[in-house]
This record gives C-alpha cells, sequence and structure tokens, in this order.
C-alpha cells in the first residue's frame, strides 16, 4: 500500500469529503459526490487492519471485535481530522474516514444566509437540521455555534459520537462530551447537561425515545437546544418526533412540539457547475399558523405554509432549488433530478 499518510494529505489536497479502505480494491476517494481511486494497488486485510491499529485506541478496537462496528474521530499527523468507522464486511476489516477540517467553517464560508445567525441568536427553544448523511449538518451546527462562542457569553454543552469538530473557547465556555468515553448515552448526558448549568445544548443526533424526551424538556425551560434528525423535510421530521412516541402520549407531545419547537431546517447538498457542491435548504419557522397544524394534527398543510411563508423568512426545498438554477449555479437536470416536484420544477424553468 502506498503511505497512508501520503494517501491521507493528498485527499486532503483534492478536497475529498471521504476516503474508504476495502481490501480487494484500491484506496477509494469521495471527491464532489463521485467515487475516484486513489492508487492502483489493492488493499490486503494487513494493510486495512494497520491503519485500523495506527488511528484506533485499545478500547476503540475492542469494541470492534466486540460488535463489528466501531464509531471514533482522530486528529491525524496533527493537523488532519477524521470521523472513523470501522468495520466487519464478509470477515474482513473495512474503513470509512470523513475528512473534517480543523478550522471551524464560517456561516459566511458555507454560503449561509442572516436567517442562520438569526437561528443561533435564538435565546431559547428547539432548533433542529434535518437531512441524509453527507448532507452537511454537522458543518452547519459547527459554524453555528461558531457563531455562538464569538459573539456571546454562553455556557455551550455538546453531545456527539464521535467529537467532530475541536472547538476552542473565546466569548463562551464550551464543554464537549463524547457518548462512550464522556458519558453512557445522549439520553444520559442530556439528562446530566441540565445539572451543569448551560445556556446551549447541541445533541449530535436524537436517535431514541428518551432522547427526544429530555431534549424536548431542555428546550422548554430555557435553554436553546440544537440537534439532528436523519430526516427530509419540515413534515418528516415533526412526524418523527412525535411517532417516536407512544399512541396515549402523542396528543400531549404534539402541544409540547408546538411550543418548543423554533425552526427547522431540511439540507442537501447538490453538484454545482463547477464541479462542487452546493447546498439547498428547507426552512420553516414556527408561526401560528404552523403551531396549530402541528396541534391539530394537520402536518400536511405545513408544506403551504412555507411555500407562502418568505417575508418570515421561510423557504420551501424546491424554491432553494430553483433560486440555485435560476442564478446559475446549477443546471437544469441537477434541479429536476432533486426537486420535491419535477413536474412544477420543469414548468417553473420554461
Amino acid at each position: 500500500m502506498d503511505s497512508f499518510k501520503e494517501i491521507v494529505h493528498t485527499a486532503v489536497e483534492r478536497d475529498a469529503s471521504d476516503l474508504h479502505m476495502t481490501v480487494g480494491l484500491p484506496p477509494i476517494y469521495r471527491i464532489d459526490g463521485d467515487l475516484v481511486d486513489a492508487a492502483d494497488t489493492p488493499l490486503t486485510e494487513e494493510d486495512v487492519v494497520s491503519v485500523v491499529r495506527l488511528l484506533a485506541n485499545d478500547k476503540q478496537i475492542e469494541e470492534l471485535k466486540r460488535s463489528g462496528e466501531v464509531d471514533f474521530a482522530v486528529t491525524f499527523d496533527g493537523e488532519i481530522r477524521m470521523r472513523c468507522n470501522a468495520f466487519y464486511q464478509q470477515g474482513r476489516t473495512a474503513l470509512a474516514l470523513r475528512m473534517l477540517p480543523l478550522k471551524i467553517p464560517t456561516l459566511q464560508s458555507l454560503d449561509m444566509s442572516d436567517i442562520f445567525i438569526e437561528m443561533a441568536e435564538k435565546p431559547r427553544g428547539l432548533v433542529l437540521l434535518t437531512g441524509p448523511t453527507g448532507s452537511g449538518k454537522s458543518s452547519t451546527l459547527a459554524a453555528m455555534l461558531d457563531h455562538i462562542k464569538h459573539t456571546r457569553r454562553r455556557h455551550i454543552i455538546t453531545l456527539e459520537n464521535p467529537i467532530e469538530f475541536i472547538y476552542k473557547p473565546d466569548k463562551c465556555i464550551i464543554n464537549q462530551r463524547e457518548v462512550g468515553d464522556d458519558t453512557d448515552s445522549f439520553a444520559a448526558g442530556l439528562r446530566a447537561a441540565l445539572r451543569q448549568d448551560p445556556d446551549v445544548i447541541l445533541v449530535g443526533e436524537m436517535r431514541d425515545l428518551e432522547t427526544i424526551r429530555t431534549a424536548m424538556t431542555a428546550a422548554e425551560t430555557g435553554h436553546l437546544l440544537m440537534a439532528t434528525l436523519h430526516t427530509r423535510g419540515a413534515v418528516n421530521t415533526i412526524d418523527r418526533v412525535i411517532d417516536a412516541f407512544p399512541a396515549d402520549q402523542q396528543g400531549q407531545i404534539r402541544i409540547q412540539l408546538s411550543c418548543v419547537l423554533r425552526t427547522v431546517v431540511s439540507q442537501q447538498m447538490l453538484p454545482d457547475v463547477n464541479g462542487g457542491l452546493v447546498p439547498a435548504f428547507e426552512i420553516m419557522h414556527m408561526t401560528g399558523a404552523v403551531r396549530s397544524m402541528i396541534r391539530d394534527s394537520k402536518t400536511h398543510q405545513i408544506p403551504g405554509v412555507i411555500a407562502a411563508g418568505g417575508d418570515e423568512g421561510m423557504v420551501s426545498m424546491d424554491q432553494s432549488i430553483f433560486d440555485l438554477y435560476r442564478t446559475g449555479r446549477i443546471t437544469a437536470q441537477t434541479a429536476l433530478e432533486y426537486a420535491d416536484n419535477p413536474e412544477q420544477m420543469q414548468r417553473r424553468m420554461n
């Protein structure tokens, strides 16, 4: 195998988002959404295992052997941050590495609007970032926290698995806790956070009922809580939160969610005309109409409110995609491929 150090540094130079290492294949980069061979020589089991041993500690290697997969993050060679997932496939070791910048991205560098600054400056409530894996949710949250740490005197607690971006305090106190090492679970860490005098809490993922329940309580009791969900769109996100609860509790949860939710942002990355990636967003803010729809089980009406809510800072995913097409950032083919309603998008483009 070519030098792992050389392969990783080349990944950074070529702006690869990921590096995959699978026995029988050469190392492979993901660059602007496409898979590109990083070398010519196929990897052996010994090659991949040696990289895992280089990156993981003893506890993480034991977890890999016990459960068949392990998540962790490392700073490699003193300057490259990576999120790592080591796993077994067909009895062999494999590794997926997500390249992370050591420098926290800013909202401006991510091409974010002032709406995200307003979200970061909310004094309390629940802000949800949603989208599929690789859609940039972590970078968006990191940029929002970075804005807070430079502009506000706050105590920030993050619960992550694994810790991706390392924050250096400025105006804020920042405590980062890794699930599995610093706390047993997201739910346990979140319950403890309520006793640690936080102003802002970041939850890496709301993945179970107890975490969702505790997050809503935290948002209800005067904290700004930001979290991610692997959902697409505001309606799916709201329904996912409510459906996590038993049926006999869902009526009360609708009322509670309508009170604590502030914003839902659904994000995806689209290929741009220059061969890079550009973000598209659906943004839903809470209004009286949206609150009523959540309480009355009429979430299917929310897309209409979003589409008509431009004056209140709301934007539908298809409007965001059309704006990217109209300004020449993406092609017509890309707009149609990623649109929620391709037929309507086609009519708008004609």
